[in-house]
Order: structure tokens, then C-alpha cells, then sequence
């Protein structure tokens, strides 16, 4: 830095403002500050600024060991949020969800002087064992939790915060859709029970259903995948060819939707004339179905940056209440009024 501020005929406190992106340099004195550190090849040295610090400008972010859309994206979006605060991300991924496995990742992030940590946790288990954790660091949960906490000071003795997209209201809003047109009997294919997404998807279909005075059918309870769809499509066709079948079908997720539609579409069912079809997640080609999928929108880039200024709010020091996104319905042409 001293290098720098010779070349540049500077203070090497005019250096550092200008590396920090202070406002009060002047765009001269800036520019040749930045001129000089390009020159010498110059690059801040990481360990030395922690050591100054206390601080990494380093977060971790655990997530589970799978390609699904929603804890992919989350990551993405945790991963951009923290570079454009100047914080890198050192990831780790787990492909068990038992207490012991968590603790060792967590343990590792200690072990690295971590600031803080992003914990993607979709599956049960996965919340309980970093509530079992005391982690000396803000920890950030990103999990539509059955019952989550209130605001959580990082000084006290838990430093867990809860952030999620509300799942339940977009699964309300998904439900109110069909209803709205004039359904009135809309399946459920839901995703795993174990996990915290699937049960609030579930929940806002069964309240959406109740506020208009009817009684919701089991749901069909799968996978994420595809291939489950496709097995529930089946059978909500072999029900509709003995006229037992819903109109509506309101799929947890987009693959499932997915699955579902090939289904209906092997068996002559038209979609949406004969039955409406909706997802969840709004992934990358939804538009492209057969038919354009209806479906709910989670604002990932939100959930990130949201999770990320969690974080350093409570590496001030500032008491941080559960945040909650709101989705946002996408309607295409997969759903329309029921068949007379």
C-alpha cells in the first residue's frame, strides 16, 4: 500500500479509502490511485486485514448435497449477494442430514474464522442439528419453519436467525387462482413430508381451500421429482376416464408439474381443458411447457441479498426479526376455468 501512495503521490490512508469505495476521494486522486495499483500489480493481502480486523470478510454457506431448483438457486443467490458486499463464500455440502455430519461442517467453518454462516436447510434434520449448535458467529437459517423464532440478537446466547419465501402464501395464492376461475375440486401433489417447503405448500393449499367452505382430498404426497409426477398423473387420469377426477391439480413443485403433464397428455387429457395444472418455483423453462406452466415465482436474488444483510446487521450487533419474501403467481396458459 505504502508502494501505491508513492506512486501515486498520495497518503496511504488516501489508498485505503480508495480500496474501501469511500466517497469523500476525489475521481482525479481516485483515478490515479487505481492507475498506480494496476501498474504495481497490486492485491490486498487477506490474511493481514483479518488479522487487523477480526473479521474474514468470509461466509459459509452449507447446503444440501442435491441439484434440486430451490436450494441450487438459493445458494447462487447467497454466493452473488455476499461477492457484492466484498465477502467471499466457502461452501460445503452435505449429502447425510444426521446432527453429527452438520457439526462437523460447522466446526469447519470455525476452524476457517468464518463471519458468519448461511445454513440452506430444507429437511428437518438439518434445522435440528444446527439448533443443537451454539455457534460463536451469526448463523443464518434459510427454512420456511413450521414455528419459527422472534427476532434473535447476536450478542445473546443464540445468534440463529430464520429466513425464508413464504411458501405458504404462495401456495394460497396458487390455490386461490383455480378457485377464482370456478374449481372446485383441486388436488394436491405434494413434495416429502420431511421436508419444511413441502408441509407449508400443503398448509396454504388446505387453508385456500377452507376459506371457501370445502373439503380438501388427502394430498398425494411424493418426491420432487419428475417420475413421481408422472406416477400421481396417472392416477388422477385412470380417475378421470371413471369420472372421479378433480379439475385442477395443484403440483408442489415445477418437476412435479413436469411429470404430470406428460401424464395427462399420454392419455388424451387436455391440459388446461379438461384439467388446470399449476407448479412451484417458476424454474428455467416453465414458459416452455406444454402448455406455458402456471406457476409461483420465488424470488431468489431477494433471498440472498435479504440473507446476507441479515448477517452483517448482526455482526453490528443489531437485533434481526425472521424475514419472510413474499413469491410472486405467474399465469400462463396451463389453467382455466373448469369444463362444464
Amino acid at each position: 500500500m505504502a508502494d501505491v501512495a508513492a506512486v501515486a503521490g498520495v497518503s496511504h490512508q488516501t489508498v485505503s479509502r480508495v480500496l474501501n469505495g469511500h466517497p469523500s476521494v476525489r475521481e482525479e486522486t481516485r483515478g490515479r490511485v487505481l492507475a498506480a495499483i494496476d501498474e504495481l500489480g497490486y492485491r490486498r493481502n487477506s490474511a493481514a486485514r483479518a488479522l487487523v480486523t477480526s473479521r474474514s470478510a468470509t461466509l459459509g454457506v452449507v447446503t444440501t448435497g442435491s441439484a434440486l431448483f430451490g436450494p441450487t438457486s438459493t445458494l447462487i443467490a447467497v454466493e452473488e449477494a455476499a461477492r457484492d458486499r466484498g465477502y467471499f463464500v466457502s461452501v460445503a455440502t452435505l449429502r447425510t442430514y444426521d446432527t453429527a455430519s452438520m457439526h462437523q461442517v460447522l466446526e469447519h467453518f470455525m476452524d476457517q474464522g468464518v463471519d458468519g454462516i448461511v445454513v440452506i436447510a430444507p429437511h428437518d434434520e438439518v434445522a435440528a442439528a444446527v439448533e443443537s449448535f451454539r455457534a460463536p458467529v451469526p448463523v443464518v437459517v434459510v427454512a420456511a419453519l413450521d414455528d419459527p423464532s422472534g427476532a434473535v440478537h447476536a450478542g445473546e446466547g443464540s445468534s440463529t436467525m430464520s429466513l425464508a419465501v413464504d411458501q405458504r402464501l404462495g401456495a394460497r395464492r396458487a390455490t386461490e387462482h383455480l378457485l377464482d376461475l370456478g374449481h372446485r375440486d383441486v388436488v394436491h401433489v405434494g413434495g416429502p413430508h420431511d421436508w419444511f417447503d413441502a408441509r407449508e405448500r400443503a398448509a396454504g393449499w388446505r387453508e385456500a381451500m377452507e376459506s371457501r367452505g370445502l373439503v380438501p382430498a388427502r394430498p398425494r404426497v411424493r418426491s420432487w421429482s419428475a417420475a413421481d409426477g408422472y406416477a400421481a398423473g396417472r392416477d388422477l387420469a385412470e380417475a378421470l376416464a371413471a369420472g372421479e377426477g378433480p379439475t385442477a391439480v395443484f403440483a408442489g413443485n415445477d418437476q412435479l408439474a413436469l411429470g404430470v403433464l406428460r401424464a395427462l397428455w399420454e392419455r388424451g387429457v387436455r391440459v388446461p381443458d379438461d384439467v388446470s395444472v399449476v407448479g412451484f418455483d417458476d424454474v428455467d423453462g416453465a414458459a416452455y411447457f406444454v402448455p406455458p406452466l402456471t406457476t409461483v415465482r420465488q424470488p431468489f436474488a431477494a433471498l440472498g441479498a435479504r440473507g446476507v444483510e441479515m448477517l452483517l446487521a448482526a455482526l453490528e450487533g443489531a437485533s434481526v426479526p425472521v424475514q419472510r419474501i413474499e413469491p410472486e403467481l405467474v399465469v400462463r396458459s396451463s389453467t382455466a376455468p373448469p369444463p362444464r
